[in-house]
Parts: C-alpha cells; structure tokens; sequence
C-alpha cells in the first residue's frame, strides 16, 4: 500500500511509471480473476485505491504546475 506522502516527494516520470506497473498489474489480476480463483481478491481493491492516489498526486503537481 502506498502512501500519498511517499507519492508526493516523487517526480512525474516516476508517478507515471507507477501507474503504468499498477495498470499492468489490475490488467493481468483482472484476467485472472475471470478464469481462475484469485489467491488474494483483496489485492484488485488495494491496487485501485492505489492508483486513485497516485492519479490525485499526479493531478496535484500538475496543477502546480510541476514538471508541465
């Protein structure tokens, strides 16, 4: 679980890279979850309240006006 503090002192390439991995991960854990049983279905709503943090810090740089 991540940290909106720990996301804030991070730059915009690497919230960007974040959130790339965290859409990855939803994608493949979303896959899964339609033909299998998922060893840990917690993990899917850990991911997206992740990625909604790292979208409010992205969002909160950006009107800043950091790295634009």
């Amino acid at each position: 679980m991540m940290k909106a503090k720990d996301l804030r002192e991070k730059n915009i390439e690497e919230l960007d890279k974040d959130e790339a991995q965290i859409r990855e991960e939803l994608f493949k854990l979303n896959m899964r979850r339609g033909l299998e049983q998922l060893e840990n279905p917690k993990r899917i709503k850990m991911l997206k309240k992740d990625l909604a943090r790292i979208l409010t810090v992205k969002n909160e740089k950006t009107m800043a006006g950091e790295n634009v």
